[in-house]
Formats: structure tokens, sequence, C-alpha cells
């Protein structure tokens, strides 16, 4: 590890010497792109983090917001927090996903919430390659273990293959969790001189060294091995021992503030407190409880051993705190107090640190870099292929069909919160504290943005706005995590700029707070650089906590609710779709809805409306999958489209403009009226009783039972058999 010359030379210009060895170690990780944002921080704001609701925004471990409540007096909070572990889960695919779970989660526990709920939203190469099937075996081993371990239900998220991640897999997780007293609000500013600093957890080790750079750096082509060092190994059974400490902790009103030992370890930790309490630290090195003998200074600073938090402390409640992490088989150690002064730490008697904290935590400068524009596609569609064949491979495509095998392995049952199960658009979960349903929503599409950064930002918003909607929940927050390739190549800056600038919009227009957040960049390896991914973890709001399924209930008729006129004022277009994934050739991304906020908010009030049997949102794989993903053994439907006007008739049925919806009423003619100024509402068919899907198209025909649709989708189910 080591200062670039410029980064040398602002440090040598503050501190009026040259940095000791662990300074500029310390400065190295703090400064790097992973921790200080370097290159995207001027892009961030572009988001709207703003709105009553929002009680802490971003720049914490996790941002607060307050659920509806009729008494001010009696609210409830939940917290959103999101972060990648992409680089250590390609060197260690089991541990580093595993330890990005209990990253996630000891986010939420430093603002004195419960976990109640997860997310993964998973990116690998090409399915069928031997490496990407072996690092997504591994990733979800090591999601579900941890998770599994810990108590904590994963209920959405979502996976995607595309051949640009092959050297350079993606790991986003989100964690919803749950504040049921105001009183027990804890963040991370430190706040008064005198006060003790703790660390309570796990043993320090010599695990996870540097972490903080190796994820600011592309992969190189021995990273499996040579980078091995830099990623954590995970013990989730001290993090369900450290989840209820933590509760026991916050239920005595002992902790003033409190921080997660995540990238740059103790270093990262103490230091942000106190820079955002704008005062200043001594901490004694060896006081730290340690587990392996001999460690350096720099080592007690920068190790990111997992399952550790470090807590400010009033002198009066030190042993109270003890006495709490002696309960609960954890170590904990006194390792310093809050001052007025600099961040000092010592190691033996000798000062190795002595630095304002403020320009450890914000003196890196901003990156000022050129961006290119990505290229609009232009339409050359693949000629003659067979309905069938088409809908086949669409349906049957890794990317569209049933992630079944992943959400089984994880308990989401646990807790005995989730309403609305994996698998589903959005999962519920219920917040009986506030008589509360909470939809989470969480994904991305590469496809989408690697045809087009900026629309296909848009949609992901949009997406995941309509996942929670179709389930009856209003849109409530959001968090993202922004990953991108090397942004020093302009081509690759331009494609992330055009996902933040696409994602702030579509957020702002449908009034959805961007509360929080992770930037991974640097996701280059000897293969060239990943798609630009902009996933996004959404929670909705609404009464109660049932919900219309997905799945057709085979007693109504169908409506498409949300497309684009298809009488000649739009083309429909394949741009980012399966379809030519599948068959090839380009084509630009579908124009978005004219006013998707009202086809939101109109979207809940109809999905809440008991006369609606069924909802289920329109996008990867166009209508093609959705209707396959509604068909069961007890209910099936007749569909008949007509092709648009313009562009290609596989446009309607593979198409993925995002903001549609299909649903089964019982009352069509109410559906029409809501959304009568809108969008569109078109007539697809009915549903019946008899498990079998029927689509007509023109003149062509496709008919599968429920157990053909069911084959073609458990295509990952089979293959990893």
């Amino acid at each position: 590890m080591s200062l670039s010359d410029a980064d040398r030379e602002l440090v040598v210009d503050e501190l009026g010497r040259e940095p000791t060895r662990a300074e500029a170690a310390l400065f190295e990780n703090l400064w790097s792109e992973h921790c200080a944002y370097r290159s995207s921080w001027p892009l961030l704001g572009a988001f709207d983090n703003e709105g009553d609701q929002v009680v802490v925004g971003p720049g914490d471990d996790a941002a607060v917001v307050s659920l509806p409540s009729a008494d001010a007096d009696d609210e409830t909070y939940v917290t959103l927090g999101i972060e990648s572990h992409n680089h250590p889960s390609f060197v260690d695919p089991f541990d580093g996903a595993a330890t990005g779970v209990g990253g996630i989660v000891r986010d939420t526990l430093s603002m004195g919430a419960y976990p109640i709920a997860l997310a993964d939203s998973l990116y690998f190469g090409d399915f069928d390659r031997e490496h990407s099937r072996y690092l997504f075996e591994g990733v979800v081993e090591g999601i579900s273990h941890y998770g599994n371990c810990i108590g904590v239900p994963t209920v959405t998220g979502s996976t995607a293959f595309h051949e640009d991640y092959e050297g350079n897999p993606l790991v986003n997780v989100a964690c919803v969790g749950l504040i049921d007293d105001p009183d027990r609000l804890v963040t991370a500013v430190a706040q008064e001189p005198g006060n003790k600093l703790m660390l309570v957890g796990n043993s320090t080790g010599r695990d996870g060294l540097g972490g903080a750079s190796f994820a600011s750096e592309d992969l190189a082509e021995d990273a499996e091995t040579e980078d091995r060092p830099a990623v954590q190994v995970g013990d989730p059974y001290t993090e369900k021992l450290l989840i209820e400490a933590n509760e026991a902790l916050i239920d005595e009103r002992l902790i003033e503030s409190a921080r997660d030992l995540g990238a740059a370890g103790l270093g990262g930790a103490s230091s942000e407190m106190v820079a955002k309490g704008g005062v200043g630290a001594e901490i004694e090195l060896t006081n730290v409880h340690e587990r392996e003998p001999n460690m350096n200074a720099m080592e007690y600073l920068l190790a990111e051993s997992q399952e550790r938090m470090c807590y400010e402390v009033r002198p009066e409640n030190v042993e109270r705190v003890h006495e709490i992490a002696d309960r609960y088989d954890l170590g904990s150690s006194v390792i310093g107090e809050v001052t007025t002064g600099n961040y000092v730490c010592t190691f033996e008697g000798e000062t190795v640190v002595d630095a304002p904290a403020e320009f450890l935590g914000d003196g890196a400068p901003f990156h000022d870099l050129p961006a290119e524009e990505p290229v609009e596609q232009e339409r050359d569609l693949p000629d003659g292929v067979d309905l069938s064949a088409a809908f086949e491979a669409v349906v049957g495509s890794p990317n569209t069909a049933s992630k079944e095998w992943v959400y089984r392995q994880y308990d989401h049952e646990v807790q005995v919160r989730t309403a609305m199960a994996p698998g589903d658009d959005a999962a519920v979960m219920a917040v009986r504290e506030a008589e509360a349903g909470v939809a989470f929503s969480s994904g991305a599409d590469p496809n989408w943005t690697d045809a087009a950064p900026y629309e296909g930002a848009r949609a992901v918003a949009l997406e995941n706005a309509t996942n929670v909607a179709a389930k009856g929940a209003r849109p409530h927050a959001a968090v993202n995590c922004l990953n991108g390739g090397n942004p020093e190549k302009p081509d690759v800056y331009g494609g992330f700029k055009g996902i933040v600038d696409g994602l702030a919009e579509m957020c702002s227009t449908l009034d959805v707070p961007v509360v929080g957040g992770n930037v991974s960049l640097y996701n280059d390896s000897v293969t060239g650089p990943i798609p630009p991914t902009p996933t996004l973890a959404l929670v909705g709001v609404k009464d109660g906590y049932d919900a219309p399924p997905a799945a057709l209930q085979g007693e109504g008729e169908l409506l498409l609710v949300g497309a684009r006129s298809l009488e000649g004022d739009a083309e429909a277009r394949l741009g980012g779709s399966e379809f030519l994934a599948q068959f090839g050739g380009t084509d630009r991304f579908p124009e978005s809805l004219a006013d998707p906020d009202a086809f939101v908010e109109t979207l809940v009030d109809v999905a809440n409306d008991e006369s609606t049997l069924a909802t289920h949102d329109v996008s990867h794989g166009g209508l093609a999958v959705t209707l396959a993903e509604m068909v069961t053994d007890e209910a099936g439907a007749s569909v008949d489209l007509d092709a648009p006007s313009k562009g290609s008739p596989e446009a309607l049925l593979f198409g993925e403009q995002a903001g549609r919806v299909v649903i089964e009423t019982t009352d069509p003619r109410s559906v029409r009226e809501a959304f009568d100024s809108v969008t569109p509402v078109y007539d697809l068919g009915e549903a019946d009783d008899s498990g079998t899907l029927d689509v007509t198209l023109d003149d062509a025909a496709l008919s599968y039972g429920a157990a053909d649709v069911a084959d073609l989708r458990d295509v990952i189910e089979r293959e990893l058999a």
C-alpha cells in the first residue's frame, strides 16, 4: 500500500512533516475510491434525499426513515442500507459474499436498529461458463449460510448473467432494520470529549488488510491468489451474539454513538466517528483485544476482521458494557477516549498517527474526469425468428428463468414477518409495531444499462417502484449501489454518469428520496469493464400486510396497463431485451411512460381494490415472461395480441419497457376508469382454470401447459442439479 505522489504532497502540507508508515497506510485507505468516492462524489448531488419521512439521510452507516403514523409520539422507523462486496466475492465467493451480509447487518446495528430483512442483487458472467457457475454457487452459499445463521430473512433480490461480469462479478446486499422507539436511534456522530471509545465483538486479526484499497483497483489476472489476504473471514455465530448484545446495549441506553468496523477497519470507524462530531480521539492500539501475536500498528488500524463494533460510551457506563459483552461471550476493550484535539493513535508508547480527523475523512480531493456520451443504438433486428423458438429461448434464459434455486436456500420465514415471500414482484414484511406492510424490491438489469445507461437506469428505478406498487405499497424511500468500471476511462465514466443521472431523475419524478447508498468503481479486469449497474433497493409502505399475488387466480379478465400507446404514437422497441441477447441485433431502448408518477400512484390504489385478483410487473423478458410466470397448474390464460403499427411484432411480446403491469380483475371497467387519464389500458384476454397459456399474435399462436412452462423456467435448477 502506498500513497500517490499527489496525495502524499497534500498530507505533508497538512501535517508539516512526512507521514509515518501507519499514517500513510491510513490515508491511502481512507482516501481510496471505496471510502472517499473521489470520482463519483461530484455526480451524486443529482439525487434528491429529502422528505418529511427522512430522519437520517446519506452519510451515516444506514439511512433512517419514519413510517406513516397518526400519532407523532408513537413513531416507528426503518433503516435502509446497501453495500457491495464485489472484489472479495471474485477472490473468495463464499467468504466475500458472507462478509458482505455481515457488514450491512452491522451498519444496521450501528443505528440502534434490529435487522428484519435482507435483499441480494447478484451479477455474474454467462451462465454456461464453468467459472461463472463456480462464483454463482459460492456466493449464494455464502449469503445463505451467513443470513440463515444470524436469523435475518433474505426476502428479495435479483440475479443476472452477462458476459461482461466474467472477470468481475457484483454482489450487492441491502438490509432493512426496525427501530420501534425513536429514543433508540443512534448515529455515528461522536458526542462529547471525555467519553470512552470501546471495541466490542470479535478479536482482531490480520485478515482483510487493505480491503478498502483493494476494492479501489482493477482486478488483476492473479487476484484469486494474490489478493486473498484482503478478503475478510466471517463468523455468523459471533455476529448473532453481537446483534443481541447490541439490542441489550441500546435497551439500556448505554451507547452515545456507534460505527461498524468495515472498510479501513478500526482506523476508518473511529476516525469517521470523531470527524463527524467535530472532535478528536486518543487511541492506544495495544488495548485492542486481538487473536494474533506480534501485530504492528498498521495491522491494528487497518485489519478488517469481522463482527466488531466501535462504541462511544460515557465513563460511568463502561463497566456495564463490559458485563453485557461478557454475557454474550464477546470481547470488549476500552481503546481510548474522545478529545478536543487531533485523531491520535499510539502504539507501545509511540505516537504513530497524529492528524486532524476531518482531514483524514474529508481531505481527499475529488477527481474531475472526462466523460464520453454513450452511443445510442440503432435498429438492426434479427430476421426470421420463429415465435415458438423465441418464446422458449427467452422464457428459458437463465436471466429470466425461475430463481427458486437461489431463494429456496435462504430462510425467508425466520422472525415471522414475511407476508409476501420471495418469487413475487416484491417481498412484503409485516411491521406489526406500526400496523404497516413494508414492501421491498431490489435489483437492476445490465442489458438495459449496457444498451442505454441513462434510459436503462430510469427504467430500473421505475421497475422497482412498479414492483412495490403492484403489491399495493406506495414507494417510500430508496438506497442505491452504483457499480461501474474504471472511471479513468472516458467511455466507462460516461456510462457511469448516465446511470447516476437516469436513476436520480426517475427517483425525483416518482418523489422517492434516495437516502443513502454505496459506490463501487474499478470493477474492471482483464476481460474488460462491467456494464454500468445501478442496483436500487426500494421500500414501499401500505396499510396491512395483504397483497395481490403475481400468480393467476383463474377467475378474471386480463389487462395490460402502462404501455405506451400501440396505435401509432410510439415505436415498439426491443433495445436492452433478452430477445436481442438471445438472437443478436440492436435496437433503441424503449421510451418511458409519459407520467410514471401518476401510473405508480394509480397502480397502488388499483392493487388494493378487492376486485383485483393478481398483479405482475412486466419487465425482464417482456410480456412473454410475465405471462409465463403467472400461469399455474390451477390457472391459465387465453391472450390475443395485435402487432403494433410501428416496430416489430416481436417487440409487443418481448419488448422490455418498464412501468407496465398485467392485472387480473373482476371489474375491468373500474381499472380502465382509474387509468383513463394516465396511460392506455389494453384487453389481453381472460384467465381460466385450464392451467394452459394460449397466446395469439397476428397469425401465429403459442400454447404451453403449466408443466411445460415450468420446465422451461427450471433451467438453473436443472443445470446445477
